[in-house]
């Protein structure tokens, strides 16, 4: 009796693993890695960027785990010395800054920074004014001519003293510097999308749903939204960088976010009042952060564009095979 319990044990546990590696063998679950794998084969600057992104986040989740010190801490070592000035080595990787901190910490604390702010203003600004751009495009008449001239205003004016002026009304914080990105992004944005949202309005689909009579909130929703899906995402990789160069040249000019918190932006500027004789390095690392971390964003940004806008797609058929 125990036998035959044993081996109806054993099938019952052959068959749950065949059928577990049936579903993970199934071609839903294997489409995502071959599109993966077809991505890189075809746009390897664009899987380096994505590469890049990836070293980015998981940084900024891991941050507290594989920093060796507290950002802010002042490092005291024996004898109580605190190491200024410090030269990369073995016992600094990046070496220390004017006040005793360890670089390497602030470079990888500030990459949390950064990802905050990008997607912040990604999420909230690029999804809002994509919103605010296909519903201006679509409805036309008065709702387009006001959001237009809304457009035309703020693009007379450099992006820039926009955000600078908000921030100077509303103070430095990291918060702040989120909501004055999303503001200052609001033109491009909005610009972009009304021009793609004209050309699909006009196809044979919108045209034949609007003569059925189905209501505006549902072809915006079932048919243009998804049709620009694609400036979306573009957008969204490309001001990920330019929130994060936008992020830095803030705390750069000294109305970011406040001096204790380790920004890359923030780094830079320790590093150019008068330390950057005294120690190179405190301004290389930061600086080469932001680098390459606004290149993988671009380099990935470009691949997707690539790939998903349909006229690249219809001019070059081989990447969507």
């Amino acid at each position: 009796m125990r036998r035959q319990d044993e081996l109806t044990a054993a099938r019952e546990a052959a068959a749950e693993n065949a059928i577990l590696e049936m579903r993970l063998a199934s071609p839903a679950l294997a489409a995502p890695w071959r599109a993966v794998a077809r991505f890189a084969r075809r746009k390897p600057l664009g899987a380096v960027g994505g590469l890049i992104v990836l070293a980015l986040v998981v940084t900024a989740l891991l941050a507290p785990v594989i920093s060796p010190y507290d950002p802010r801490q002042i490092i005291r070592e024996d004898h109580d010395r605190v190491p200024v000035y410090v030269a990369p080595g073995s016992a600094y990787p990046m070496g220390t800054d004017h006040v005793g901190r360890d670089i390497v910490s602030r470079v990888i604390h500030g990459a949390r920074i950064s990802l905050y702010v990008g997607l912040g203003a990604v999420v909230i600004g690029v999804t809002a004014w994509f919103v605010v751009g296909v519903v201006a495009a679509y409805a036309g008449r008065a709702v387009d001519l006001v959001v237009q001239r809304v457009v035309d205003a703020m693009m007379a004016v450099p992006g820039l003293i926009i955000v600078l002026a908000i921030m100077a009304v509303l103070g430095s914080s990291l918060n702040n510097v989120i909501i004055a990105i999303v503001i200052g992004m609001l033109a491009p944005v909005v610009r972009t999308v009304r021009s793609q949202v004209l050309s699909v309005k006009e196809q044979e689909y919108v045209v034949a749903a609007r003569a059925i009579g189905a209501r505006s909130a549902r072809i915006i929703v079932r048919h243009i939204m998804p049709n620009c899906l694609a400036i979306y995402l573009i957008l969204a990789t490309y001001y990920l960088g330019f929130a994060i160069i936008l992020e830095a040249s803030l705390s750069f000019l000294g109305v970011g976010v406040p001096p204790d918190v380790p920004s890359w932006g923030g780094m830079l500027t320790a590093a150019a009042q008068g330390h950057i004789t005294k120690a190179p390095w405190a301004g290389i690392f930061p600086g080469l952060a932001i680098f390459i971390v606004v290149l993988g964003f671009n380099l990935l940004g470009d691949a997707l564009r690539d790939v998903l806008e349909p006229r690249l797609r219809g001019a070059r058929p081989g990447l969507t095979r």
